[in-house]
C-alpha cells in the first residue's frame, strides 16, 4: 500500500532536510508545490518530488537558508 497523505510544513522540512523558513521562502519565491488548508500548508510528497526533479526547486540567491 502505498501512503500517499498530506504532509505538515515540518514534515516536507525534515524530508527535504531543510528549516521550516525554507520551506516558506520556497512557496512564496519559488512556487513550490503547496496546498493551504485553513491557515495550515499542506504538501503531497510526490508532487514535491516532481517539483525537484524538475529542476525549479534548484537552489537560488533568493533561498540559501537551507540549514
Amino acid at each position: 500500500m502505498i501512503e500517499d497523505r498530506w504532509l505538515s510544513v515540518e514534515e516536507i522540512a525534515a524530508y527535504l532536510g531543510v528549516k521550516r523558513d525554507t520551506v516558506y521562502k520556497w512557496i512564496e519565491r519559488k512556487a513550490m508545490p503547496a496546498h493551504k488548508v485553513g491557515r495550515l500548508w499542506k504538501f503531497r510528497r510526490h508532487e514535491v518530488d516532481e517539483w525537484i526533479t524538475s529542476g525549479e526547486g534548484g537552489r537560488s540567491p533568493q533561498a540559501e537558508d537551507d540549514g
